[in-house]
């Protein structure tokens, strides 16, 4: 009976650790590596919401097809990303080609 009662202890201990603890949102913004200013502004502002509520940004350049040969507009794409929003975050992982994806990880700041 007493080994019972410190099992339901233990699970309940657990429960509250659990509750407390923070889960990282991460959210994704796409690119074609040909995108353009006006799409990138739209991307970009939706970026900066995302930071600025705390979750993480995942930021990639699709390639399509024969758009491997653009891998440096797409590395261009991302930095200038960086760039633009250093204020809200900082980048974790730099720009990394996986497979067709260029990918690259932004941090928000703390306030």
């Amino acid at each position: 009976m007493d080994y019972k009662k410190f099992l339901y202890e233990q699970k309940k201990r657990e429960k509250v650790l659990k509750s407390k603890a923070t889960k990282v949102v991460v959210k994704e913004i796409r690119f074609g590596p040909q995108t353009d200013d006006h799409d990138y502004e739209f991307k970009k502002k939706h970026a900066e919401k995302f930071l600025q509520d705390g979750a993480k940004l995942k930021a990639f350049v699709f390639f399509k097809g024969r758009s491997i040969v653009f891998k440096e507009q797409g590395q261009i794409l991302l930095l200038k990303l960086a760039q633009d929003l250093e204020e809200y975050g900082k980048v974790e992982q730099m720009p990394k080609l996986e497979g067709k994806r260029m990918i690259m990880f932004i941090a928000p700041k703390k306030k």
